[in-house]
């Protein structure tokens, strides 16, 4: 009896050791993943400066399915009263940003707030309650899909820090922060798969990508690619929608320094500009010229009055270099011109017929450039030509990327775009329709707005149009009277 006690005892008190082990190991560890995970503090520190951008814009919507809507003389018949069956919808969209100033300058994309309405910035406050502002575009480009817009604050906001992108190595762990179909404040972690990756995908064309494996979905765009030290190395912008585990950022070497700047000073990044249009030279036409290093572009066109012809520079000439530095290709070429500022100046070597050349070259600023500053979210994407209203075309927009998606628009498409006509007018009757995209005007090119004025004169009763719709071309003859 006694023998059976002290066995029992002897149990007891070994799994009371045991548990009491485990314990001390499970909090032990507890404490050892919380205190040395460096993805938390990073989390904690940086999630309150990444806002979430809820957008919406207003589109015109037949309100009643007619079989025969767009039947230009079904709309004659009709006349007026048929814009009584048109109703205005709300189009919304989400992506994310982070604050890169005190007084509420926000990073994103220009693809989050291109051509919109209205723009809302949710923040996140350090005792995890929201706060909403209205927000202004301060700036926009394009070329890199970067922009810059504002919220006015009453007191100073947390700010992330900008990285150094050329300095990250491929295999560096990075974490994502952003509002994925509306979750907002998602963080997701993963490498840095590769660099200067080439997108071409809808309305993106971009060169100089960071792939990550670190999860990506539509929502994160404008939100940050943040490095293990906490600070922004990348602005997520793009997904491979039938792939897992590939997301693209763009640098943020890209957007800091001169190009934000410029952005909130003028509403655009000024960009240089040589004036040729240049083509992949081929390795086997380059033999021909004595082009012994890989890589190369060829001139096809030089414009006229632009630096390019001021300095000497002919079709057919073959760039082999830009301020020292082996050319590879034309997209290379493009982006380098385009990173520098107007009136910086260059050096090129050409291969003209066998012979070297080298060329300095002083660049004038890219045409087209528009001051945006102290715009509001809209950027003149309802802005009318009264040269185009007499022959009724009531809208016409230069291409943004929601009027590119709103339209289905092939993603080269340039021109403008049709975005109002009246019923019974020239225009409906010998069938303009919303979503052309108008290329000539009286075998004028038009590329801006600003091309009209010299394509249409007020005396004009007859105007020739050139329109791409679907990918093909066709000419209309519009009557003003």
């Amino acid at each position: 009896m006694k023998s059976f006690k002290k066995s029992t005892f002897v149990l007891i008190l070994t799994a009371l050791i045991i548990s009491a082990s485990c314990a001390v190991s499970s909090s032990a560890y507890a404490a050892f993943t919380s205190q040395n995970n460096p993805i938390v503090p990073i989390v904690k520190q940086a999630s309150t400066a990444v806002v979430n951008i809820d957008v919406e814009t207003v589109a015109k919507r037949s309100s009643v399915g007619f079989p025969f809507d767009d039947d230009p003389i079904f709309k004659q018949f009709f006349g007026d009263a048929f814009k009584n069956f048109t109703r205005s919808v709300p189009m919304k969209g989400r992506g994310s940003g982070f604050i890169v100033t005190k007084d509420g300058k926000i990073l994103t994309n220009n693809h989050v707030v291109d051509g919109v309405d209205k723009i809302t910035v949710s923040v996140l406050l350090a005792d995890g309650s929201k706060k909403t502002y209205p927000a202004r575009v301060l700036g926009n480009d394009p070329t890199y899909d970067i922009a810059i817009i504002k919220i006015d604050a009453e007191e100073n906001l947390p700010v992330l820090e900008l990285g150094d992108s050329d300095a990250v190595e491929v295999g560096e762990w990075v974490i994502a922060i952003g509002n994925p179909h509306g979750f907002e404040h998602t963080v997701t972690a993963g490498i840095i798969s590769a660099k200067n990756r080439s997108i071409r995908a809808q309305d993106l064309s971009y060169d100089d990508f960071l792939q990550t494996d670190a999860a990506i979905n539509p929502g994160n765009s404008g939100g940050p690619l943040l490095d293990m030290n906490g600070k922004v190395i990348g602005i997520n912008t793009a997904i491979i929608p039938y792939a897992q585990g590939l997301g693209f950022a763009i640098p943020i070497n890209k957007a800091k320094g001169r190009v934000m700047e410029e952005l909130v000073s003028f509403g655009h990044v000024k960009r240089g500009w040589l004036g040729v249009s240049i083509m992949d030279l081929d390795p086997d036409v380059g033999r021909v010229y004595g082009v012994t290093n890989s890589g190369g572009v060829i001139i096809s066109e030089v414009i006229s009055d632009t630096p390019a012809q001021r300095s000497g520079l002919r079709k057919g000439d073959i760039i082999i270099q830009l301020n020292g530095e082996n050319v590879k290709d034309a997209s290379w070429f493009t982006q380098h011109v385009s990173a520098l500022a107007p009136n910086a100046k260059i050096t090129l070597q050409v291969i003209r017929k066998t012979q070297r050349l080298d060329f300095t070259v002083v660049l004038d600023e890219r045409p087209g450039s528009t001051d945006n500053k102290g715009k509001s979210a809209k950027n003149d994407t309802n802005k009318v030509e009264s040269a185009l209203k007499d022959f009724g075309i009531t809208g016409i927009s230069e291409i943004t990327s929601l009027l590119r998606r709103q339209y289905k628009l092939n993603s080269e498409a340039t021109g403008l775009v049709v975005t109002g006509i009246e019923a019974g007018s020239s225009a409906y009757v010998n069938g303009v329709k919303e979503g052309d995209i108008l290329q000539e005007v009286n075998g004028h090119e038009i590329k801006k707005l600003s091309d009209l004025d010299s394509a249409i004169k007020k005396t004009d009763k007859l105007i020739i149009l050139q329109i791409e719709r679907d990918g093909g071309l066709i000419w209309l003859k519009l009557d003003r009277e």
